[in-house]
């Protein structure tokens, strides 16, 4: 642990880990959550987590949902992340009580805003989305799970349902003490735009991802 000079000249310890900052309700299209806001000390990252209802601490329905601009805020067609998190609030809803963790530094699996945007560009020309991250000497996912499973502690949650199709996101939750007892899918209806990413995603990076199987079957 690192130490910085207080304002006395004294030493104090640099804060590391995951500091719950505010509390504060979000009504929302979808319903009205609690909007919990977390400072990550060791990354500098500021993360939410959007609770809703009464969690309880064992099987609660959750999202970690990587920060997307383009999908989330844009409506980009390129991904499916916009429709998603829709849906994963939706379910949320639905189920009475749930959380969704935002994950901010998580653009473009972990490579940034604008190294997503060259990643996409490459993409247009021919490549994958993995063959685009490595021409640019970028990891195909550099995603960290630990805030994550360091909120859902801090939310009294033990065990979750876990709205995912990736199974990384499984084995990090596992990995970082907490129990996954379903991990329950996430199927977005392809379009022109985004099966090409969508296949990428299934053959590559081992996403589950089975109603691509119509889509592949007719093409």
């Amino acid at each position: 642990m690192t130490e910085k000079i207080g304002v006395l000249g004294k030493k104090s310890p640099q804060r590391t880990g995951v500091e719950r900052v505010v509390n504060a309700p979000l009504p929302t299209v979808y319903g009205k959550f609690q909007a919990v806001g977390y400072l990550d000390h060791d990354r500098g990252d500021e993360q939410v987590a959007l609770v809703y209802g009464d969690l309880g601490t064992d099987d609660v329905l959750i999202r970690l949902h990587s920060e997307c601009l383009t999908g989330d805020a844009f409506g980009s067609q390129h991904c499916e992340c916009g429709d998603q998190l829709d849906a994963a609030l939706r379910a949320v809803v639905a189920e009475g009580a749930g959380v969704v963790v935002y994950l901010r530094g998580h653009e473009g699996r972990g490579i940034g805003l604008l190294a997503k945007l060259r990643a996409m560009a490459l993409q247009a020309e021919g490549l994958d989305t993995v063959e685009a991250n490595l021409a640019l000497g970028l990891p195909v996912d550099a995603r960290d799970y630990g805030v994550a499973a360091r909120i859902l502690e801090d939310l009294g949650v033990r065990s979750v349902r876990l709205m995912s199709n990736n199974p990384r996101k499984r084995e990090a939750l596992v990995n970082h003490g907490i129990e996954v007892a379903e991990q329950v899918p996430l199927l977005i209806p392809p379009c022109e735009n985004n099966i090409t990413y969508l296949r990428t995603k299934r053959e590559r990076l081992d996403h589950h991802l089975p109603h691509l199987d119509a889509v592949v079957s007719s093409s």
